[in-house]
């Protein structure tokens, strides 16, 4: 879901749909430490989108490192790779890229349900809005609100990386393009509206991504080249 129709080629993306209870094991002593108290459903959520992380660094050909939450829950990579993880209900995944690749990723996936009104109020700028009302007269059978809620998760998950600031729900604008006749999958384009962060020495002004509808999921992602 989370492959080559999302990502560039120096992405290494792996991903699954159910926990494996004998993944417990596979934990580092520091991540164990973290989800020590958590509830079941995040200890296995936890622990299968990190072993996700290292199949993936395993496939880039770096040695398997514990992931540990920073700064706002924004994942640790060991030094000279960058990476991204996303976990829903049946659903996780990690992409991982060298540093010397991009300069930032998100990836970001959701069930592909309607959004409850007063979350999509509280997401969604006025005009965003409109244009999820004239998708949905296009193609009703896409949760084009539930699909800007995961494409503004993405870019934030590219943002803070660069930033190490919050990004608001509202400082984004977000187009959203099918490339299907089935509006199964598409880009994005997410205007800044603060001031974006610098890359290469040029400032940012706008991020791209990709979306997919699949598998009764929704799943978007951003690269952020280097300039």
């Amino acid at each position: 879901m989370i492959d080559e129709l999302l990502l560039p080629r120096s992405v290494v993306a792996v991903e699954a749909y159910g926990d494996d209870e004998s993944d417990q094991a596979l934990l580092h002593p520091e991540e164990r430490a973290v989800v020590a108290r958590a509830v079941d459903r995040r200890r296995r959520e936890f622990t299968t989108v990190r072993v996700c992380a290292r199949r993936a660094m395993a496939k880039l050909g770096v040695p398997p490192a514990p992931i540990l939450p920073g700064e706002r829950g924004a994942p640790q990579w060991p030094e000279g790779l960058l990476g991204s993880m996303t976990h829903c209900a049946g659903y996780r995944a990690a992409a991982l890229v060298r540093a010397t690749d991009l300069a930032s990723l998100g990836i970001d996936a959701e069930p592909h349900a309607a959004l409850p009104d007063s979350v999509l109020r509280s997401v969604a700028l006025a005009v965003e809005r409109e244009r999820l009302t004239l998708l949905h007269a296009r193609q009703p059978a896409i949760h084009w609100d539930r699909l800007l809620y995961s494409a503004k998760e993405s870019v934030y998950k590219a943002w803070f990386p660069l930033t190490g600031k919050r990004l608001d729900f509202e400082e984004a604008d977000i187009e959203i393009h099918p490339e299907s006749e089935t509006g199964t999958y598409g880009r994005f384009r997410a205007e800044l509206l603060v001031p974006g962060p610098v890359v290469g020495f040029r400032r940012i002004r706008h991020f791209e991504g990709r979306w997919v509808v699949s598998h009764g999921l929704v799943a978007t992602a951003v690269a952020i080249p280097h300039t």
